[in-house]
């Protein structure tokens, strides 16, 4: 009897050493980080997972290395956030495989160069949604999750938000609204969601050398800024993290300038060169 009774206790209890561990895993926090195969978004998920995160990236197409660090990786979804179907999907499987959302990073963005008085229609749109119209739609997909454990969005924004940004002034225009949107949601989704934009400066990346120019090019720009450097990933991935941790519980609607003191006025420079008689 002892020993039948032993084990109808064990069996009894089965279901809520069950519940126990499907509790440890939920509390895990989840993130989803857009663009998150290279450059910047690839240092945001990596810096998450060294510090607990579930993180799952997206993209139209896989990265080509697994995203991990420290033998953690994050997941992978192909997903065009350009359509607002394919966005929901993803988010709402995303809640489904892990139990919840905490933090959504709007990070997909860019933008080739184009002359404004050229550039077609098509092509503005097509900035416009994957700079702009993406972020909102992948916010109003997590919304009702993050809102369930008061979670927080950040927007990845842009110097170009803030100073004028010729042969991409789509772009400009869009990181503008994408600034002007994080404001507005933090008004509206608060207290239970927090809202902030982080300003991008001059970033290093794999490819600089199509944004910057020649190494020379790079150095030369990296000396002309207060703290003698280009930016890097995980400045920004920093800044992400802080602004969605419980030190940063008072903050949103926020932007905050991640650029190094930002860029000297080119005036200044034509006023020095003219005092050395250049």
């Amino acid at each position: 009897m002892h020993n039948m009774g032993s084990k109808l206790e064990l069996n009894a209890s089965e279901p809520r050493q069950q519940a126990k561990r499907i509790a440890r895993v939920t509390e895990v926090k989840v993130a989803i980080v857009t663009g998150g195969t290279r450059g910047i978004g690839a240092a945001i998920a990596r810096h998450l997972l060294t510090n607990g995160y579930t993180v799952v990236i997206c993209g139209r197409t896989p990265p080509a290395a697994a995203i991990a660090i420290d033998g953690k990786e994050a997941e992978f979804d192909a997903c065009d956030i350009r359509e607002p179907a394919a966005v929901t999907a993803w988010v709402d499987a995303v809640v489904a495989r892990h139990g919840r959302l905490d933090l959504v990073v709007n990070n997909a963005g860019g933008s080739p160069q184009a002359d404004a008085a050229t550039a077609s229609p098509r092509f503005s749109e097509r900035i416009l949604q994957l700079n702009l119209l993406a972020p909102l739609h992948v916010s109003q997909a997590a919304y009702p999750h993050l809102r369930a454990v008061h979670g927080s969005i950040v927007n990845v924004a842009s110097v170009s938000a803030v100073r004028p940004s010729p042969d991409t002034a789509i772009y400009g225009a869009a990181k503008a609204g994408l600034v002007s949107l994080t404001t507005s949601l933090a008004q509206e989704w608060g207290p239970q969601v927090r809202v902030n934009a982080i300003i991008v400066g001059l970033i290093e990346t794999e490819q600089s050398e199509f944004t910057y120019g020649s190494y020379d090019a790079q150095q030369r720009i990296s000396a002309s800024l207060p703290l003698g450097r280009m930016g890097r990933g995980q400045d920004i991935a920093e800044a992400v993290l802080f602004l969605a941790s419980p030190g940063a519980a008072y903050i949103s609607g926020a932007r905050l300038e991640v650029h190094g003191g930002g860029e000297r006025p080119l005036f200044l420079e034509i006023v020095k060169q003219e005092a050395q008689g250049q």
